[in-house]
């Protein structure tokens, strides 16, 4: 399958969510590398993964694009049935940097190497934004590229019985509220989305 997107053109091999497939992964890739396959490995990931698997890829993954989604938490007990979402994210991200360093992408555009950041701005603030840039610029790299994005919808499970609090979609001010936090702490690589050309530094909201 790898050698046939690559036949197709394809920019990359995008893993999403494969922790539960790593060992199958890890035995696919020699078999397709001498079989002529040189695109860059992506793992596509919402970061509730072990330090096990990740360390696992160390030297094989071109690219890391994790999620984090909460920082608290409560949340994250609340939102995912995951208490420990936050601290795992945090763990799994920091090492993606340490192996792989902030993304690298070519003439083109096109993302080459590095990591990739996807932050999911939650009604009401509840998705912890300033706490995530801040550890995002501190403790890996103001040049982590960040993808600030405003595209949440209540679904599912999501009602104003259960959880009135995100019941709604971001409001256009609280999305350029998150931008201006991920300035404000440092980071200035933010993928450029409805409203970030507005409220760039310097700029108008």
């Amino acid at each position: 399958m790898m050698l046939a997107l690559q036949a197709k053109g394809c920019h990359n091999i995008n893993f999403v969510t494969p922790e539960h497939v790593v060992p199958q992964i890890l035995e696919a890739l020699p078999l397709a590398i001498q079989a002529g396959l040189r695109l860059p490995l992506v793992y596509n990931t919402s970061a509730y993964d072990s330090l096990e698997s990740i360390r696992s890829m160390e030297g094989i993954i071109d690219i890391y694009m994790p999620d984090f989604k909460l920082w608290d938490p409560d949340l994250a007990k609340r939102y995912l049935k995951a208490k420990d979402y936050p601290e795992a994210a945090r763990a799994a991200i920091k090492e993606m940097h340490r192996q792989v360093g902030p993304l690298v992408v070519d003439a083109r555009g096109l993302a080459k190497r590095g990591v990739l950041v996807r932050h999911l701005v939650m009604p009401g603030g509840t998705g912890g934004t300033g706490e995530i840039m801040r550890f995002l610029a501190a403790e890996l790299s103001p040049d982590t590229y960040v993808n600030v994005m405003a595209q949440y919808h209540p679904a599912g499970k999501v009602t104003a019985e259960s959880y009135p609090e995100i019941n709604r979609m971001v409001t256009p001010m609280e999305y350029q509220e998150a931008v201006r936090i991920a300035y404000e702490a440092g980071l200035h690589r933010l993928d450029d989305r409805r409203y970030l050309s507005a409220i760039r530094p310097g700029g108008e909201a």
